[in-house]
């Protein structure tokens, strides 16, 4: 019943599952300290199920123990093993061989790093009996019992190992979960592979550059160092790991970059070791504010705050317990605040409810200092507004650039716990009067949301946390810099926004997981809101515009088209294939120009809207007629419809049908023009040279179709945008106009090859049918058989010139050039921004001569010898074939 206790590990008898082994653990961290044991720890045992417990004590040491990890034997289930965690952290490995009725000290081994409270999780080898494996930040094997113990091969691997598992099948198998991911083993810990394709990062800041065309993402990470990588890239594939760098090593926290120049960003390790970061030549610089001689040891915290001031580029806030500022991008430093925080003792402060003694499980080593500054902002309309908010409940103002600050003990506001932690405080965009902050309060029991807002520079405030979840922790949130109303809140279990100030929010979904979120930010270039999770990586959902364009009377109206952001034109590139699926790849943002669109409600068939009618009372039996009219319908489509600047046609895209919001791309390509099979759609995929090729820059427009039953109505547009070249290539490339000629030139060559292609296949067909109808005529001619025997030898003679030489084929014998190559020209011609050559003109005008002389010879053949031996075949009595229209009596 101690509020301080809870169980943390157990084991199972595998021979009797009524029996089950429990270790209960005692301890409270706060914000302040951390006490890590007591009486409450121990060891316990059911025989019924968990039912009741006993708590096993024989040779277990009566010191506050701290936390325990538990094994069973898999060979002696009387065998169990327990690493204990003693004072200061000290402990042992204890083995009971008598189900846990008495215990015995192996050795001296303990999990270390940042403390057995970390790891401790102990594993028994189901293969090599008293072979134990504990979890640690160099994991520890024994193979005697833990009698003694050795350091595990971490080699290639990442350390701090907290779980493993072993595969019954193969004794030299191993899996280990570690801060840096999963890694296996198969010889047994020797050598090492890690699981590439996970994307399981755990962020706990964002920033992003304004690198053209495409921005940089960075961010800090729990044990896994500081990176930094591209929002999007020109490979067809995506964004791959390699990608990405690494800026710096040991837990990444915030990191900062320099408005106008990307070349420049910042890091930091815990308790702020920062650094700044040369992303050209990767290099670093230490650039953490050194107290002078007589100042206090400066308390940073695990997580401290930069700042890159919105009103110079190269001007840094940092802060520990006080605020520093450099103008010169740390290479010096000034205080420019006193100890800002309540500047506590934190061992006098009650833990397990009142002062604890000094003899007790303390452990503050591996935690964040306190009494710190957590969050630091500067308001963008007025230079010198600044705030400081901290882990002691405190957010301070100074309004003249930190010659002087005022306190806000948050404590003392109505609604607001006594000491809240700091997590975000961020001045207005719009307003110097307006600031917000979210605070946090977990440590203490504490779950409820408070995000909070002041319109007179901090000496008031207000929640506004809206209709937000009453169990709901708010770690960041971000303001839009075109709607001062709409804010983004980063959450513990996902992301919220809010379009009127924070007096309603809304969950975003769309892909995002139930996960912690620990910051936000906007690209404003691109209007991306770019969010760090803690355990999935970043997410990004890419331009936000159309949240600000949102209103309530949208669901008045059958749909809303968005405007559209200027699209890059460019030619996506591929990486080396075949690579397997060992890597993960995240997707680009959709290629081309997107569009955006609301609809309250997705158009509905006549089946939807019966299903939608029966589900409100008695199903009754609709009518053979409804239910063919059913059947009949081609089902409502949403169709976006793309014209250039003259106002031609020049590719229609299928949109989605969905309630709410809808975003689709255009790839920047025309409508392909080059023939259409008779078919389902899934026919036409191997149908050569079905594509369209790329447009050219200039100015589009865009409208919002919706077809009902065959009838097209617009339902929103024309809207305008543009498609602009992303870069210029090394050599100048070819005029647009003639880019533009070339293609018409080249898609109507290729109509016609694929109208003849398709037209001669069917002639051979069409022969061979003859043959067999003339074999079955009712008055057979041998001649007629002659005529058809020449009119296939002359198709096939059209088929070598137009295709190559079939026989020539068989064994990989190149043709003659045929009109086929200038497909294939003009394919390649167009696939890129440069535009065609001289030498494309030439393979496309010679094509076009040999394709004119095979079209002109195959309409001769159909309209003559073709047409006059299917009348001989009517004539003759022959059967029907395929194709010659109806049958006539």
């Amino acid at each position: 019943d101690n509020e301080w206790v809870g169980a943390t590990d157990m084991v199972i008898d595998p021979h009797n599952p009524e029996i089950l082994y429990a270790v209960t653990w005692q301890r409270q961290r706060t914000v302040a300290a951390y006490l890590g044991g007591g009486p409450g720890s121990g060891i316990h045992k059911s025989t019924d199920g968990g039912e009741t417990w006993t708590k096993l004590t024989t040779g277990i040491p009566k010191s506050n123990l701290g936390k325990i990890g538990l094994a069973i034997s898999p060979f002696n289930s009387d065998v169990i093993y327990a690493a204990i965690e003693l004072d200061r952290k000290k402990g042992g490995i204890f083995m009971s061989n008598n189900a846990g009725a008495s215990w015995v000290k192996q050795s001296d081994a303990v999990s270390g790093g940042t403390g057995p409270h970390y790891y401790q999780e102990l594993y028994a080898s189901p293969h090599n009996e008293g072979k134990l494996f504990l979890m640690n930040n160099r994991v520890i094997i024994s193979d005697d019992h833990g009698k003694t113990y050795r350091q595990m091969n971490e080699r290639n691997k990442h350390v701090d190992s907290h779980a493993m598992a072993f595969k019954a099948s193969d004794p030299n198998y191993v899996l280990f979960g570690t801060d840096g991911g999963l890694y296996e083993s198969f010889d047994l810990t020797k050598s090492w592979k890690y699981i590439r394709n996970l994307p399981i990062t755990q962020y706990y800041k964002v920033a992003v550059d304004d690198m053209e065309p495409f921005y940089n993402i960075y961010g800090g990470t729990q044990d896994n160092g500081s990176h930094g990588g591209p929002s999007r890239t020109t490979s067809s594939d995506g964004i791959a790991n390699a990608d990405w760098w690494k800026t710096l090593g040991a837990d990444g926290h915030q990191p900062a970059t320099e408005p106008g120049n990307p070349n420049i960003s910042y890091g930091e390790f815990q308790q702020g070791r920062l650094w700044r970061i040369d992303n050209v030549t990767r290099e670093t610089v230490y650039i953490q504010p050194q107290g002078k001689e007589g100042d206090p040891t400066d308390r940073f915290n695990w997580d401290a705050p930069i700042l890159v001031s919105p009103h110079s580029p190269t001007r840094l806030y940092v802060a520990s317990q006080r605020v520093w500022r450099s103008d010169n991008r740390g290479d010096d430093w000034t205080a420019i605040s006193n100890d800002l925080t309540l500047n506590q003792d934190r061992i006098t402060l009650p833990m397990y409810g009142k002062q604890q003694s000094w003899d007790n499980a303390w452990d503050v080593g591996a935690m964040s200092n306190y009494n710190t500054i957590t969050s630091l902002a500067e308001s963008p309309k007025q230079e010198g507004l600044l705030y400081a908010g901290t882990d002691d409940g405190i957010i301070q103002v100074s309004e003249n650039g930190g010659d002087s600050w005022r306190k806000v003990s948050l404590g003392k506001i109505r609604g607001l716990p006594a000491i809240p932690f700091v997590n975000d405080v961020r001045a207005d965009l719009f307003d110097a009067n307006v600031v917000y902050a979210a605070l946090d309060n977990h440590k203490y029991g504490d779950y409820k949301p408070y995000v909070i807002k002041s319109t007179d520079k901090g000496s008031t405030w207000s929640l506004i946390n809206g209709d937000l979840p009453k169990r709901l922790l708010t770690w960041r949130l971000v303001q839009d810099h075109i709607d001062k109303n709409l804010l983004f809140l980063a959450a513990e279990d996902g992301i919220y926004f809010t379009k009127n100030g924070g007096v309603n929010w809304m969950k975003l979904k769309g892909g995002v997981p139930t996960i912690s979120f620990r910051d936000i930010t906007i690209q404003r270039r691109e209007d991306d809101l770019v969010a760090a999770s803690f355990g999935r990586g970043f997410f990004v959902l890419d331009d936000i515009s159309p949240l600000r364009e949102f209103n309530a009377s949208m669901n008045s109206v059958e749909a809303t088209l968005f405007s559209i952001k200027p699209t890059y034109w460019y030619r996506e590139s591929n990486r080396v294939g075949s690579q397997g699926d060992a890597e993960y790849i995240a997707k680009n943002p959709p290629f081309g120009a997107v569009f955006s669109y609301y609809m309250p409600e997705k158009l509905k068939s006549l089946k939807d809207i019966r299903k939608e009618r029966e589900k409100k009372g008695n199903t009754n039996f609709p009518g053979w007629d409804a239910l063919r009219a059913e059947k009949n319908q081609q089902g409502p489509e949403v169709l976006l419809l793309i014209k250039d600047s003259s106002g031609q046609l020049v590719n229609t895209v299928n949109g989605t049908n969905n309630k709410g919001f809808n975003r689709v791309n255009w790839k920047l390509d025309h409508a392909g023009k080059r023939g259409e099979r008779l078919g389902p759609p899934s026919e036409q995929q191997n149908f050569s040279g079905s594509g369209g090729v790329m447009v050219t820059p200039g100015e589009y427009t865009v409208t919002l179709v919706k077809r009902v039953n065959g009838n097209s109505t617009v339902l929103q547009g024309p809207k305008s945008f543009k498609v602009v070249p992303m870069y210029e290539g090394s050599l100048p490339r070819k005029s647009f106009e003639e880019i533009n000629n070339f293609r018409n030139e080249s898609v109507s060559f290729q109509q016609d090859l694929n109208a003849i292609n398709l037209m001669l296949a069917k002639n051979l067909k069409q022969v061979d049918a003859m043959k067999r109808a003339a074999d079955k005529a009712t008055n057979s001619n041998p001649s007629l058989l002659t005529r058809i025997n020449a009119a296939r030898m002359a198709l096939l003679k059209l088929d070598k010139e137009l295709n190559g030489d079939k026989v020539k084929g068989e064994i990989g014998e190149r043709s003659e050039s045929t009109p086929n190559n200038a497909a294939f020209i003009g394919r390649v011609a167009l696939s890129n921004t440069y535009g065609p050559t001289g030498n494309h003109k030439v393979a496309l005008t010679t094509a076009k001569s040999q394709l004119s002389k095979i079209k002109a010879q195959l309409s001769a053949l159909n309209a003559n010898e073709l047409s006059a031996i299917e009348s001989d075949l009517k004539a003759a009595g022959a059967p029907y074939i395929e194709g010659q229209g109806l049958i006539k009596n």
